[in-house]
């Protein structure tokens, strides 16, 4: 066992799984050797997920004797010692600098950065980072920030195979605003020479090439860029200025015009395109895993016509459940901006979505000499059972909401999520599979795959209600405001007794609005431990699905389903 450096944990009766950074350079210094000797034996060219970097970190602090409160700290220095080699791969205007506001832009760092051919952000500027993500500016990252985080950047990068290397602030010698936001930091804040060394990597070609689906999921957003989305979906009708449709201008333009114009602007809007990725990107992994692999972008850029509007009708489907769903629920924004219903009233609404489902038909089915009679056949049947369970779903959870009797089973909540969420993934699923060759030894499987992961996906949903968020001027408790039937409920009914489960339903029954009933629900929740037991079905769901991911083939596929468990079932912070 190499030798302890003698530091004892002082967390000063803080928990002892709170992460942390290690107070002295030379511990500092001694983790960080012992997390490059154990990322030789990671297979940078091969997937591999958080779980294995904390398996391995976890080693790393056991062979020196320290605590697993450092198990964050040394997860950072395991996964930059695995990605170095990518890193240096990237050419240096490939790569991104992401360093705290108070020092990004006039740092030594970030002047000798922009000398090499950096793009340099502020890591605080999470909309302009995830645009040089997804938008293919962007092949490796260099960052420096807080140790939370690095941990949380870990999940993306893993899912997206996009190398990153970070240097995670100390904690003790910055200081951070209210809003999070780093206001002042020196070099004292950081190992100042390790950050010079991280961006000095030279461009050297690498050997080795890891999965990565960035270049799937920016295929996937470029068919929504407007002249793309024209392109594979031409307009029947002159293009129209969105901006000019508001209120009474609306009456100034060609009407027919109009709801084309309305419709292409809801596709072209806001979403994270997830699946229209999961089509192109099971689609590739049956097709030989070309666009997860080095050279990707030149596979892609060949990539037919008919797989791309196979991808864009899946969207165009969910586009408009979420306009119609938007006026069931009454809700004032999606995406941070207005919803149609509130900008141009329920009737141009409703009929938005219904000419969204038709043009969902009209793009898959305009490929029938492209891709087949037999292939479009079964696409469209497949979108259309999607639909139809889709339908019913939300029509339950439409009929509880507006009924009387507010009791809910959890039973009866998973059911409702079933049909919900999980025909979506599962039409998205079997779609890339039916693009690729036939599908029935498939069905049952990618059937039970798509069960677990919705309902999950659905759960986490519930959970991230509870969390407010401000770009998409969303309040924490909204689904109970609004009266909407959760499995969150369905456990606090099971679990609370007597007064407390009276005081529960008195509170929703009279529909509480005021930050006072909200917080008072939330109480409640916590005292029935529904946040806990959701998060324990998650993990049920989580696990099921993994089963039937390990039993299909090919390898690409497996991994592939594996790693959409992980990025669909993030928690939230």
């Amino acid at each position: 066992m190499a030798a302890n450096t003698g530091e004892s944990l002082d967390i000063n009766g803080f928990s002892a799984s709170i992460k942390l950074v290690p107070r002295s350079r030379a511990l500092r210094e001694q983790i960080r050797e012992q997390a490059e000797i154990a990322a030789t034996q990671f297979d940078a060219s091969r997937q591999f997920d958080k779980a294995d970097l904390e398996g391995a970190a976890s080693a790393v602090l056991a062979e020196l004797g320290q605590p697993e409160a450092f198990l964050g700290w040394t997860m950072v220095m395991l996964a930059s010692a695995v990605w170095r080699e990518q890193v240096m791969a990237a050419e240096f205007d490939r790569r991104l600098l992401l360093l705290p506001g108070a020092i990004a832009m006039s740092s030594e760092y970030a002047v000798r950065a922009k000398h090499l051919g950096y793009r340099i952000l502020p890591i605080e500027e999470t909309q302009a980072v995830l645009e040089s993500l997804v938008g293919g500016e962007v092949d490796a990252i260099v960052g420096l920030a807080s140790l939370d985080v690095l941990e949380k950047a870990i999940d993306h990068t893993l899912w997206f195979g996009l190398p990153c290397i970070g240097l995670p602030l100390l904690e003790e010698t910055f200081d951070r605003r209210e809003d999070g936001v780093i206001a002042n930091s020196s070099t004292d804040a950081f190992d100042s020479d390790w950050l010079r060394e991280m961006i000095e990597l030279p461009h050297v070609a690498a050997n080795r090439a890891p999965p990565s689906y960035i270049h799937l999921l920016r295929t996937a957003n470029g068919i929504f860029e407007p002249d793309e989305l024209d392109r594979l979906a031409p307009r029947k009708h002159a293009t129209v200025d969105f901006a000019a449709l508001i209120g009474d201008a609306a009456s100034l333009i060609d009407p027919i015009a109009g709801t084309e114009a309305i419709g292409y602007d809801v596709l072209a809007r806001g979403g994270k395109h997830s699946r229209p990725f999961i089509v192109l990107a099971v689609y590739d992994a049956m097709t030989g895993g070309h666009g997860s692999r080095a050279g990707a972008h030149r596979h892609l850029a060949s990539l037919p016509d008919a797989i791309k509007r196979a991808s864009l009708s899946i969207e165009t489907f969910h586009k408009a459940s979420l306009v119609h769903d938007d006026i069931e629920d009454d809700d004032p924004y999606r995406y941070g901006e207005p919803t149609i219903h509130r900008r141009f009233g329920v009737p141009v609404a409703i009929n938005v979505g219904d000419y969204l489902i038709g043009l969902g038909y009209s793009v898959v089915s305009r490929e029938t000499r492209t891709l087949g009679a037999d292939v479009v056949g079964d696409i469209i049947n497949r979108l259309s059972e999607a639909h139809l369970r889709l339908a019913e779903g939300q029509g339950a959870e439409l009929l509880w909401r507006d009924s009387r009797d507010k009791r809910l089973s959890t039973q009866d909540a998973l059911r409702i999520y079933e049909l919900k969420t999980a025909p979506a993934f599962e039409a998205a699923l079997l779609t890339g599979l039916r693009l690729a060759g036939p599908i029935d030894d498939y069905l049952e499987p990618i059937g039970r795959f798509a069960r677990a992961l919705g309902t999950a996906f659905q759960i986490v949903n519930d959970l991230g209600d509870w969390q407010p968020q401000s770009h998409n001027k969303r309040i924490a408790g909204g689904d109970i405001i609004g009266g909407r039937p959760t499995l969150l409920w369905a456990l606090a009914l099971e679990a609370l007794k007597g007064k407390a489960r009276k005081e529960l339903e008195a509170l929703v029954a009279d529909g509480p609005t005021g930050e006072d009933s909200v917080r008072r629900i939330r109480e409640l929740y916590l005292e029935a431990k529904v946040f806990d037991k959701a998060g324990e079905l998650i993990e049920q769901c989580e696990v099921s699905a993994r089963e039937v991911a390990d039993t299909l083939k090919p390898l690409e596929l497996r991994r592939l389903l594996l790693n959409l468990i992980a990025i669909v079932l993030k928690r939230p912070v």
